[in-house]
């Protein structure tokens, strides 16, 4: 049997390097997927599936609690439920640096983004995954919520909140049987990240992978063991997969 038969994933930032693969291998493994981004056609476009009777692609911003709330429920109408949340929207930019001299506004994208739509998807997902008998959320934190990287003074705050949520909302919510767990990736070579990879500092980073720079499946492939029946005990966890770059 596929490993996500009878799963039903809600996924943020599905257009993405990291998202559409979460979304294809959710696929492969049989579960059905909502895919939510700002372009509902990317989301088609990026997954590029021939599962496409069981993708649902939705626009969504999800720093927008009305389209969050909407695109939740379009899912539960579409699908008839939900048992799974997987939000991976985020990402830093160029504009991040030290704390007195980046720009306020990329402090607030990056927090709006990465941490407030976080919790937008999860406080309207979990009512549905309870509805449901209980599930998986996880989140996508960063290596940078786990070690000091220079010049990425906002993006570490996000992703350390996400961090810290996950650990909360993991013994807030066992009582529902859901299980909450984050991912905290090295540097993975999704296109936007492939794009600057040339840059000295992105190129001194990816020296402390010790097993090379992670590729987008790698991340998908945890995702899929943390939403699959595999993982019944496991929650409240950062799971680094970094190739040791917080090690090293």
């Amino acid at each position: 049997m596929a490993r996500l038969e009878g799963k039903i994933a809600f996924v943020t930032g599905a257009a993405g390097g990291i998202g559409s693969a979460v979304v294809r291998r959710f696929l492969e493994e049989g579960a059905l997927v909502a895919g939510a981004d700002l372009d509902a056609r990317a989301v088609t476009q990026s997954v590029a599936t021939p599962d496409r009777e069981r993708l649902l692609a939705l626009a969504c911003d999800v720093t927008d609690p009305g389209q969050v709330e909407r695109a939740v429920a379009r899912a539960v109408s579409e699908f008839g439920g939900l048992t799974t949340l997987c939000n991976t929207a985020g990402g830093s930019s160029r504009r991040d640096g030290r704390v007195t001299e980046a720009p306020l506004d990329e402090f607030w994208r990056v927090i709006n983004v990465d941490l407030f739509g976080t919790v937008l998807a999860c406080r309207f997902a979990l009512p549905e995954i309870i509805r449901a008998g209980g599930g998986s959320v996880i989140n996508l934190t960063s290596m940078t919520a786990l070690m000091a990287i220079p010049q990425r003074d906002f993006y570490s705050a996000a992703k350390g909140g996400v961090a810290s949520m996950t650990r909360a909302m993991a013994l807030s919510y066992a009582s529902d049987n859901v299980r909450v767990n984050a991912i905290a990736p090295g540097t993975t070579l999704s296109p936007r990240v492939a794009a600057r990879a040339q840059t000295e500092r992105a190129k001194k980073l990816a020296e402390r992978h010790l097993l090379g720079v992670l590729d987008p499946v790698d991340i998908a492939n945890t995702a899929l063991f943390l939403a699959s029946d595999e993982s019944p005990h496991i929650t409240g966890q950062v799971h680094r997969v970094d190739s040791g770059a917080t090690i090293n």
